[in-house]
């Protein structure tokens, strides 16, 4: 952030001051523009959009083994061949005759 010299006329003492003051960085000038309602709706709404990704930032999904340090593809793929290999339990219904 760079500052800024702004000048402002003191009525008391009826003199200018100076004083320094820092620029917003370009989120702080989005939400400055879309919080002010002196602006057309439209700016408002562009200033809002761009600002999304900034303050909402974008969930995905990432999953890391915890121990062994691998990522979720390769934990998934040894899980789809683990599947593969379970063998179907094959059986025949056998009556069984109430005495």
């Amino acid at each position: 952030m760079t500052k800024q010299v702004r000048r402002q006329f003191n009525l008391e003492t009826q003199s200018w001051e100076e004083f320094e003051e820092e620029e917003p960085t370009a989120l702080e000038l989005l939400q400055r523009t879309y919080r002010d309602v002196a602006q057309p709706l439209s700016v408002r709404l562009r200033a809002a959009i761009e600002s999304l990704p900034y303050e909402n930032p974008k969930l995905t999904a990432v999953a890391v083994g915890h121990l062994t340090g691998e990522d979720f593809y390769n934990r998934l793929e040894r899980a789809i061949n683990r599947s593969e290999r379970a063998k179907l339990i094959e059986g025949r219904v056998v009556r069984v005759d109430e005495e």
